[in-house]
């Protein structure tokens, strides 16, 4: 079961920061690159990653989690790491105290707002070791971090269905080598 005492905000903050800083690292000459999420090439990942943050923001205040965009667009190729700081910063603020054990209604279904925190944890966790990956920069965050998100993880998104209502590729077997941060990102189907 999802940790139901520990605050997720601190690491929620903690993962927005690591993030913050492989978008602000990211060259103007990578954004057309292919990434780990074949959905996105490195500028709609840049866009997605905001997408979520405001997402996050508008479920933390009780909205409707489809209201906006799932990529957003019309960011300068040099202003995403501004944009995403900034929808971090009125972010955060939306999940109070209150919010953390209250149902709040999130794009996969009605849950507590600690659970939605945990998933949005893990997208960016997993999304930020996509853009390090596509951009040649260090993948791994805190292990402490990888390794906590992991364990949510491997039992909020089980290995079996993906697909369809499970938007995650098939479990990819992690390498013998790969830290905790590429283990998350492989339990999400990403291939190392």
């Amino acid at each position: 079961m999802t940790n139901t005492t520990t605050d997720p905000r601190p690491l929620y903050r903690e993962a927005l920061d690591w993030t913050t800083g492989l978008i602000a690292g990211v060259r103007e000459d990578q954004l057309s690159a292919a990434t780990p999420c074949t959905d996105f090439d490195v500028r709609t990942l840049l866009g997605h990653l905001v997408a979520a943050v405001e997402r996050a923001r508008i479920i933390g205040e009780g909205g409707d989690p489809f209201a906006g965009p799932t990529v957003v667009t019309g960011i300068s190729d040099d202003g995403y790491a501004a944009a995403y700081r900034s929808a971090a910063h009125r972010m955060l603020p939306a999940w109070t105290d209150d919010r953390l054990d209250a149902d709040v209604i999130a794009p996969w279904g009605t849950v507590s707002g600690r659970v939605a925190i945990w998933v949005y944890i893990n997208e960016a966790l997993v999304h930020g070791w996509d853009l390090a990956t596509a951009t040649g920069q260090p993948s791994e965050t805190r292990p402490e971090l990888a390794e906590a998100v992991l364990a949510v993880a491997r039992h909020a998104l089980p290995a079996e269905p993906r697909g369809g209502q499970m938007p995650f590729a098939a479990v990819v077997e992690s390498l013998p080598t790969a830290g905790p941060t590429e283990r998350l990102a492989n339990w999400s189907g990403r291939k190392s």
